[in-house]
């Protein structure tokens, strides 16, 4: 038995049991992603948040997507180097004091820096996640593995509003993040029966990960900007270059790294590089689906904010990783986004009245979309890297979904507000229903067309990178264990 292969068979537990511990962790870090969709507006009440600010209001998700996205590749490296049990633990204790720190928040400010702290912590779950259950099971199961906990993952983001509508109803809004805490410990608990294992070889690169963070934030930050549209302030754009600036000192800087963040083997692979520009077209278009059909449906439509159809999800992951071993990366990953573009653009034909069936189905179309390519594309990335960078693979390619999913959100806020606007420019308050109402209506039916008709089209386009996507064969160093 490979060195590796014994340490995994020293944890003192059989891979369904690492695999239901790592599953319960992201999904319960995952809610956190979207449940805030459905708590927004009694935060906002509560608060003294006006409606009027809703673009400012976005940055109690948009915080946290950025946050949990830098998290990703500093603590997906940090398990490289000092043990995934450990480093595990360790995020949930963040993610645990972040949600106590959310639940007792008395203004915006305190609950936009609370879920910073928070996501931080849920971040760092998703990559060690991964490679933890690439870790305990065969290669030819891997797409299994991955698609159960890609599951896990995505069903924790799509069942986020529906359990925080739940438990608003029942409890209120700060209920939702009370009940994180003792959710954390209990797994915190579990992971004491796996042993750690560090690799006193491995070293973390601290400034590259500084800097990768101080990139997105800025980057996104300049994108959130309402501005940036209509072309009254140029602070958006410059902080738009400050952030492609920063972006070029750390490729220069990784470059010269004795062990980089980004190791050359990794931008150097198609399989890589071609995963990671199809994952952040995907993040682009599922934060889009994932808020903006919500959204249209209690403002425009008037119906509940449903979006149970998008459950579909995680039984796409499911099949996906399940069909990997016959098909490969490439056919499975193709076939969910042409599923994913053409449920967007037959979503670009709702009106403001839409029968059942034109509703459902195009939420399951993509639904089953976004499924099918998240284990082909988490596969076809780990495979150009060696087990002792799975913890750094893993988090980038998780990170450049939740990049597209941040830059998303923030363009979907400040684009759409601003198309609202520019629509609703001549519309008289206070005159006749159809001088008012009526025009309003028109105009947000209007906008989220727009929206998911562009994220169709990207969905589309994004095929052009899956066309790369193939598994690798990494070479492996000397002594490389699994849990490093």
């Amino acid at each position: 038995m490979s060195p590796a292969r014994s340490r995994v068979a020293a944890l003192g537990s059989s891979p369904t049991a690492v695999l239901v511990i790592v599953c319960l962790g992201v999904f319960s870090t995952a809610l956190d992603q979207t449940v805030v969709v459905a708590a927004l507006p009694s935060v906002m009440v509560d608060l003294e948040i006006p409606l009027t600010d809703l673009d400012r209001a976005s940055w109690i998700v948009t915080a946290y997507l950025v946050s949990y996205t830098v998290a990703m590749p500093l603590a997906g490296r940090l398990s490289d180097v000092y043990g995934r049990v450990r480093m595990f633990q360790a995020a949930l204790v963040l993610f645990a004091i972040g949600s106590a720190l959310v639940a007792i928040a008395p203004n915006f400010e305190w609950v936009v820096a609370a879920r910073v702290l928070q996501a931080f912590g849920g971040g760092a779950t998703v990559p060690i996640g991964l490679a933890m259950a690439v870790g305990v099971v065969a290669p030819e199961r891997r797409g299994v593995a991955l698609g159960i906990v890609a599951a896990s993952a995505e069903a924790g983001s799509v069942l986020g509003p529906l359990y925080g509508g739940g438990i608003i109803e029942l409890l209120g809004w700060r209920w939702i993040f009370w009940l994180d805490v003792p959710q954390s410990f209990l797994l915190i608990a579990l992971l004491l029966i796996l042993r750690n294992y560090a690799n006193p070889n491995a070293k973390m690169d601290y400034f590259g990960a500084l800097m990768l963070g101080a990139a997105l934030t800025v980057l996104t930050m300049g994108l959130a900007q309402r501005s940036i549209f209509s072309g009254e302030s140029l602070v958006p754009y410059a902080m738009i270059g400050f952030g492609v600036f920063l972006i070029a000192v750390l490729i220069l800087f990784e470059r010269r790294a004795v062990q980089p963040l980004f190791a050359s083997f990794l931008y150097t692979s198609k399989a890589f590089v071609s995963s990671n520009i199809t994952q952040f077209m995907v993040g682009v278009a599922l934060i889009i689906s994932l808020v903006g059909v919500p959204l249209m449906a209690a403002t425009v439509m008037e119906k509940e904010p449903w979006q149970s159809a998008l459950q579909a999800i995680p039984v796409g992951a499911l099949v996906g990783g399940y069909i990997l071993r016959w098909t490969g990366v490439r056919l499975v990953g193709i076939v969910g986004l042409a599923f994913v573009g053409k449920g967007l653009l037959f979503m670009s034909g709702w009106e403001a009245e839409v029968e059942e069936v034109r509703l459902t189905m195009p939420l399951v179309m993509a639904g089953l979309g976004f499924g099918l390519v998240i284990p082909a594309i988490t596969v076809s990335a780990l495979s150009a890297a060696p087990s002792t960078y799975w913890g750094a693979a893993a988090s980038l390619v998780t990170a450049s979904r939740m990049v597209g999913m941040a830059l998303g959100l923030a363009t979907l806020s400040a684009w759409g507000i601003e198309r609202f606007y520019s629509l609703t420019a001549d519309v008289t308050i206070g005159a006749s229903y159809a001088a008012t109402e009526a025009p309003l209506i028109e105009a947000g039916v209007t906008v989220f067309q727009n929206l998911f008709m562009i994220s169709g089209f990207l969905s589309l386009f994004a095929i052009v990178p899956a066309l790369l996507m193939r598994v690798e064969d990494a070479e492996e160093p000397e002594e490389a264990n699994l849990f490093a």
